[in-house]
């Protein structure tokens, strides 16, 4: 039998034990088709899937190198303006030690000037004045630019601000004071350019014989 009526009884000759035996697998291999299409939907679905994931990790993966790209890149902007403004703050800071000193140089030659002349001779009259109003005008230009004077006479000595040249004993004088100032020392904006040097008083010594 080559037809279908030939390979299978017609219902009319089937048994009703037959007839439902042949109808549940048919249903069975329906239910196998739908299956197997149902799985290859899936799968495709799956690889879909799988696919999308992997470009959303290559995207977040490059989002993320990007934003350490900018990171990086601001890090170094923020670093090179750092490092401009301090070269520019140290570049203004050399330059006004640099006019400092040479001004500190003339301020101590007219006050040496002063100490020398002799200011109870009326001819040297005029030239004590126009030093001395040299000499103030150049300390008021100095503390414009913030440069002070440091001038300890009296003050405990500082190790910090004076250089102590010698030490004396002084009856009466606490050690450790400064007894007498032979250069002033300077600073510039609170920092020491120069520091002041200084005799000091030292401790009265123990006679071992006593």
């Amino acid at each position: 039998m080559t037809t279908e009526s030939n390979e299978h009884k017609s219902a009319e000759e089937l048994t009703p034990e037959q007839l439902a035996e042949e109808i549940v697998q048919q249903a069975e291999e329906q239910v196998e088709e739908q299956h197997e299409h149902a799985h290859e939907i899936i799968s495709e679905e799956q690889e879909r899937i799988n696919e999308l994931e992997l470009a959303l990790a290559a995207a977040k993966a490059t989002v993320a190198d990007q934003k350490d790209s900018v990171i990086r890149a601001k890090a170094e902007v923020d670093n090179i303006r750092r490092r401009s403004a301090q070269d520019v703050e140290k570049a203004q800071k050399f330059a006004l030690e640099k006019f400092a000193g040479e001004m500190l140089t003339t301020v101590d030659n007219l006050e040496r000037a002063l100490q020398s002349i002799d200011k109870e001779d009326e001819s040297n009259k005029a030239v004590v004045e126009g030093i001395e109003l040299t000499l103030q005008g150049l300390i008021s230009s100095l503390e414009k630019f913030a440069i002070k004077a440091i001038d300890p006479q009296d003050q405990p000595f500082n190790p910090d601000q004076h250089q102590a040249m010698s030490m004396q004993e002084v009856p009466g004088v606490a050690p450790n004071t400064v007894i007498a100032v032979m250069q002033k020392g300077y600073e510039l904006n609170g920092r020491l350019i120069r520091p002041a040097m200084v005799m000091v008083s030292k401790a009265p010594s123990v006679d071992a014989s006593a």
